[in-house]
């Protein structure tokens, strides 16, 4: 056996480890990837609580050092194990891990008191491994193609809300006036959208018994507004459980839908359909 095939066949059992879940070490990789995940945002929060850091901060200090060298390798073992790794690098989960693990290592390069206060704000980046969570739970994916499904319905009612509260901001502007805080149009849709979306910061406030009745309509109208998001995105969810429970019951093993999960190795692109044998997008083998 050649050099090369040997380097690829760790690549590729490396490949499956990292992207894939459907193996017991696979599972092993991303459970042990939550965990420190967790903990590192815990120690970001620690550590912007004053008395805590002050009493603990070489516990904190060397703990961040810790998760950084863990992320630092899980970063390059991404990079190193698909066949184009500028697709990863410049993917949006690619810029969230590099942006998670440099805050650390830029301690080195902006030192000094002088620098604090940048240091600070750099070192806050390290919330973005928040993001990194939704990569490792399952059920994560099949809501955000949920969202995606519904995107024009949502977008459309959206742009229904905003179309609303331009004409009931503009009807508050010539009810109220001036001289109760509806200063100009702006202000007033303003005041129409956080009433309508039922926060109400209290800060204009209508005062004649016609505004005061337009504003029980908006703030009714509110409670059915917040809901019509929730029922297109849950909609388009029970339909996408369903036709998994549809396949599931035509015969289809729970191995063969997993495949659908299975991440090319070459472009580093998901979600193929079932028994697919090349990568609908680049074309690569994805048994090789």
């Amino acid at each position: 056996m050649s050099s090369n095939t040997t380097q690829r066949n760790w690549k590729d059992k490396l490949h499956e480890i990292i992207y894939e879940a459907d193996t017991p070490a696979g599972k092993l990789f991303d459970i042990v990837l939550l965990i420190f995940i967790l903990a590192s945002i815990a120690l970001v929060m620690l550590e912007s609580v004053e008395h805590i850091d002050r009493k603990y901060h070489k516990i904190l200090y060397y703990g961040e050092w810790l998760v950084t060298i863990l992320f630092s390798i899980e970063y390059i073992a991404r990079v190193i194990t698909v066949r184009k790794p500028w697709k990863y690098i410049f993917s949006f989960y690619g810029i969230v891990d590099f942006l998670s693990t440099i805050p650390m290592y830029l301690s080195f390069i902006f030192a000094g008191s002088h620098a604090l206060v940048t240091l600070r704000a750099l070192r806050l980046l390290r919330v973005f491994r928040i993001l990194k969570l939704a990569r490792y739970l399952g059920a994560s994916n099949q809501l955000k193609d949920s969202i995606i499904a519904s995107r024009v319905k949502i977008a459309v009612f959206l742009f229904a809300v905003l179309v609303t509260s331009v004409i009931f901001g503009t009807i508050m502007y010539l009810v109220e006036g001036e001289e109760n805080g509806f200063t100009n149009i702006p202000k007033s849709v303003y005041w129409c959208i956080v009433t309508l979306t039922t926060v109400g910061f209290g800060d204009i406030a209508p005062q004649t018994p016609l505004g005061q009745f337009i504003t029980s309509i908006i703030m009714i109208l509110g409670y059915g507004i917040i809901a019509v998001p929730t029922g297109i995105v849950s909609a388009e969810y029970v339909r996408s459980s369903n036709k998994k429970d549809k396949e599931l019951a035509e015969g289809k093993t729970t191995e063969q839908l997993h495949l659908n999960s299975q991440v090319c190795s070459n472009c580093n692109s998901g979600n193929h359909k079932d028994n697919s044998n090349f990568c609908h997008k680049c074309g690569y083998n994805l048994h090789t």
